[in-house]
């Protein structure tokens, strides 16, 4: 009789079995094998407990026949699934399966798939822990609760097809927040002065605020301006020279996060493609010993690593490197988390003697490219710090003064390993109280710009810093919410769709504790003490349920329908079906009645275009005859041939002013239509003259060109329109 070994996937399977002798038989379960049902609720109450009804999933069914078999004939039935939660809960699956006493199978974990490890599990096998596996349970309960509940009031209440979850729901909220900032946020304009000096040493205007150097904010042109006529006037001469050593110590090496936050600016890989390449590098790869997995498992919080694993950098570093490159004692890192599961290790290669050069003509490109990551990330984890020379020269007159800053790299240290950002800008030997000659210097007019988007590596970031999730849920998190059409992805930026901004809107009203992210985090919590034995995962849940429910009965009645469906008796033309109206955030539009499987949809100006009247007016450009036609704003005259022909025309005569066009001095200013009222020339498409503003017949004191009359609470001045000059004055 052969001994079996279960594990999830079959290139782990593959791997093992290459270190194991004729005695072992290694299968795969290929994921979870059991699972809520598809098509029902699968959670019963029974004596005031919340008990899952599992079944073996439909695609599974052979493998679950083939699993019994095996294990009935076997002398030994070993669990190998991976050693997270997740793991733990798929060998109580296959425990629960092929045995009637699931807690007497031996259960071995490893952190990585070499032939050490393999059979040191082996000599030590555990049980099962039953705390893992109900911290698990309890999660999977939890998200069935919450999507089986409330995405149909979703759907009932907003638009058919919608999901929410428990980590979907609040990470999709943090996504909304950050676009409603950037939708409410209204640019400043400022004004940055910048002068070269000889030598050419680049410098930037400071100023000392009575505790420290910062640099100097102007708001105003004419105060920039009158800076750099007083500047080109005065003397300068070199102030103080600051000279500073600073270090730049490596960073610590990967952890689930960091590694997807890296590879993403990096690499340009998104979370999901880096733990796809991860899982094969963990799983098993061709070396050059033969098949073996090259790093460790790659779902992880933990920055722990193993003594034998640092003592084998440090020996690699002092034999490629040298001993200066080497610290006198090893370098230990330490989670921010509290909750981090600290039995684990960081992300590491396993073998370091698979070195990215030789792992070159194994590894797949992207393959690679992540494993060289990952190697140089750990090994200069374990380096001396880079040291820096600092440098900043003050150029100063009798009003003005001016930084320059230069650094440059005095010893590599794991820079060697990683490379660096530090760029050498040494600045020349300068003597204090020398003249300086300012060569030139110049004023550039900037805007402030808006909070950035977050991108799929810093949502995960912000995830990870709030808690929310954990490192097997960052990636399939985000990937969801591209998938349900929540947000999409353009320049590697999450842009929310409005469908989006609906759901949070209601769950906000309505469902508070969902989106928060201090009660997702807190779940969170929870769960990590269940699995630590310090939390009843019954009384979790009936909690949880109890009070939810009656979100949910209470949202039922109380939540006002925000569905506007009108059928337009209109066959879909991708699909037969009927077209409806509906509304959305940014008004009216036309679309499938069967969405989400029919996603046909147009903008409701292209239906309301049909709906046009004739004129006796001919086209201007081609003979055909003028027609009215409704766009988004309001109706048009536009050529009947159109699209051959696109001549279009305001219906009937623009307001006019009476004003001049400052542009192109023959035309005049009249009131024009587009999204918004604005001014233009009546000379278009020749003179492109256009502003938002009612220009006035009184020129700019400073530049000459139009300006326009605006009239505050407290305050009335003329602003001129030339955005290069922006000059007031009073009325």
């Amino acid at each position: 009789m052969k001994n079996l070994i279960i594990v999830e996937s079959p290139a782990k399977a593959k791997t093992i079995k290459n270190f194991l002798g004729k005695d072992f038989i290694v299968v795969a379960s290929k994921g979870h094998i059991r699972d809520l049902p598809k098509n029902s609720f699968g959670i019963k109450e029974i004596d005031g407990k919340l008990e899952p009804a599992y079944e073996v999933t439909s695609d599974h069914k052979s493998i679950a026949e083939e699993l019994k078999k095996l294990a009935k004939s076997a002398e030994t039935t070993y669990l190998a699934t991976d050693e997270d939660r997740e793991g733990e809960a798929i060998a109580f699956h296959i425990a629960s399966l092929v045995s009637k006493k699931p807690d007497s199978l031996p259960r071995i974990v490893f952190h990585e798939i070499t032939k050490t490890a393999i059979d040191a599990s082996l000599q030590k096998p555990r049980k099962l822990n039953m705390d893992m596996v109900n911290a698990q349970q309890a999660r999977r309960l939890l998200d069935r609760i919450v999507g089986y509940k409330l995405s149909p009031l979703l759907g009932s209440k907003i638009q058919r097809g919608l999901s929410a979850g428990r980590v979907q729901s609040s990470s999709l909220k943090i996504i909304i927040d950050k676009e409603r900032e950037i939708r409410a946020f209204i640019p400043q304009r400022y004004f940055e002065i910048g002068a070269i000096f000889e030598k050419d040493i680049k410098s930037e205007l400071y100023e000392w605020n009575g505790k420290k150097m910062q640099k100097l904010s102007i708001s105003e042109a004419k105060e920039a301006n009158e800076i750099v006529s007083s500047a080109e006037k005065e003397n300068f001469v070199v102030g103080k020279i600051e000279k500073k050593s600073t270090k730049s110590a490596p960073n610590a090496p990967f952890m689930t996060s960091t590694l997807q936050q890296s590879a993403s600016s990096r690499l340009g890989f998104n979370p999901k493609r880096t733990m796809s390449i991860a899982q094969k590098l963990y799983e098993g790869v061709t070396t050059h010993k033969g098949i073996s997995g090259v790093i460790t498992y790659m779902r992880t919080d933990s920055l722990n690593i193993a003594k034998e694993a640092i003592e084998a950098a440090r020996e690699t570093i002092k034999r490629v490197y040298g001993e200066k490159y080497l610290p006198e004692k090893p370098r230990f890192y330490k989670t921010k988390n509290s909750s981090a599961q600290e039995a684990h290790e960081a992300i590491r290669p396993t073998l370091l003697d698979f070195t990215p050069e030789i792992a070159a003509k194994y590894l797949k490109p992207e393959e690679l490219k992540l494993y060289k990551l990952i190697y140089d990330r750990f090994l200069a984890s374990q380096m001396e710090d880079a040291r820096l020379e600092t440098q900043n020269i003050f150029f100063e007159s009798k009003s003005l003064i001016f930084k320059a800053s230069g650094k440059k790299v005095v010893f590599d240290g794991h820079y060697a390993v990683v490379g660096s950002d530090d760029k050498d800008n040494i600045l020349p030997t300068l003597n204090e109280k020398a003249p300086a000659i300012l060569k030139s210097i110049e004023s550039k007019e900037k805007y402030t710009e808006p909070p950035a988007r977050y991108s799929e590596a810093s949502l995960i970031k912000q995830m990870e810093s709030l808690g929310i999730g954990r490192p097997s849920t960052y990636a399939p998190t985000v990937s969801l919410l591209v998938d349900r059409e929540y947000i999409k992805v353009e320049n590697k930026q999450l842009i929310p769709e409005e469908i989006g901004f609906k759901v949070i809107e209601m769950l906000e009203n309505h469902f508070a504790n969902i989106v928060d992210s201090s009660f997702t985090a807190k779940m969170e919590e929870e769960l990590d003490e269940i699995a630590e034995s310090k939390k009843d995962w019954q009384k979790l849940l009936k909690e949880f349920y109890d009070n939810f429910i009656e979100q949910i009965n209470d949202g039922k009645t109380k939540i006002i329908s925000q569905k506007v469906v009108i059928p337009l008796d209109e066959p879909c033309p991708s699909c037969g079906k009927e077209l409806v109206k509906r509304s959305g955030r940014f008004g009216e539009f036309i679309a499938c009645s069967t969405y989400p499987k029919c996603k046909y949809s147009r903008n409701l100006s292209e239906t309301k275009a049909k709906e046009i009247k004739t004129t006796d007016q001919i086209c201007d450009k081609c003979g055909s005859s003028m027609v009215i036609k409704n766009g988004r704003n309001g109706e048009f005259l536009a050529c009947s041939a159109y699209p051959k022909c696109k001549n279009a025309k305001p219906l009937g005569a623009p307001k006019t002013t009476g004003i001049k066009c400052p542009e192109c001095k023959v035309g005049e200013i009249v009131e024009k239509k587009g999204k918004t009222k604005f001014y233009g020339c009546t000379e278009y498409p020749k003179c492109k003259f256009s502003t938002r503003y009612l220009p006035s017949d009184k020129p700019c004191e400073v530049c000459g060109y139009a300006t326009t009359h605006k009239k505050l609470k407290t305050k009335e001045y003329y602003e001129c329109l030339n955005d290069k000059c922006k000059h007031k004055s009073d009325v």
